[in-house]
């Protein structure tokens, strides 16, 4: 319910108000989020000052790619704004809660989540978008097909592959590299402008990453 079906909800409401840009930056604050409720709250895994440090530099690094006219909008559709906000939150839990799955198969962890995921959606979905009454077209069908295996049921299973290795934190850091993976291949396949801060914002980015992926043993042999 937390990972698979609230949070992505929410937010494909969500982004019928708020501009995608809006929604890259407030969606890539869950690795903040996973500190606070890690450092105040669980404290199952050390919350470092680096790691926090990391947080802020990825989110830096995010609004450097999306631009800072990306936040002149935000606050213009408040409560779709908070929604998503709630939707990252709920990814951070996600990852917390987690954790308590480690010593299943991924492969295992990821399908249930899916199918229970569908099976709650399935009743509301067939009485207010009355599929049968809709007429996609072959590459929308292809599309759909696709983000379910590669983005959906390949992701999810990497996803609690990596909560298993590495732990909340680190793994929620990865969100932040969506950005520029995203930007990069929407340069290469689709053509658009390279941004103007994309190289400061890469930097920012990649130190964050780096900054929250930090072995433990490392630390200490410092």
């Amino acid at each position: 319910m937390i990972n698979s079906t609230f949070p992505f909800l929410i937010i494909t409401w969500s982004q019928q108000y708020v501009p995608a840009s809006n929604t890259v930056v407030l969606a890539s604050t869950t690795p903040i989020f996973a500190f606070l409720i890690t450092s105040l709250i669980t404290r199952h895994e050390p919350a470092t000052l680096l790691k926090l440090a990391g947080a802020v530099l990825g989110l830096a690094g995010t609004v450097a790619i999306v631009g800072l006219d990306a936040l002149h909008g935000l606050g213009s559709e408040i409560v779709a704004e908070i929604a998503i906000l709630l939707a990252t939150i709920s990814f951070a839990c996600a990852t917390i809660f987690g954790l308590r799955l480690s010593e299943y198969d991924p492969m295992v962890v990821a399908a249930g989540s899916l199918l229970f995921g569908g099976l709650v959606l399935l009743p509301p979905s067939l009485l207010i978008d009355q599929p049968w009454t809709l007429h996609p077209t072959p590459t929308a069908i292809v599309a759909t097909i696709v983000m379910g295996i590669v983005s959906s049921a390949l992701g999810l299973m990497l996803f609690y592959v990596c909560l298993g290795r590495l732990g909340t934190l680190t793994t929620n850091a990865q969100g932040y590299l969506r950005i520029p993976i995203g930007v990069g291949l929407s340069v290469l396949l689709l053509g658009e402008s390279v941004p103007s801060n994309l190289a400061l914002g890469l930097l920012l980015v990649m130190a964050g990453v780096a900054a929250m992926t930090v072995p433990a043993e490392k630390l200490k042999l410092r």
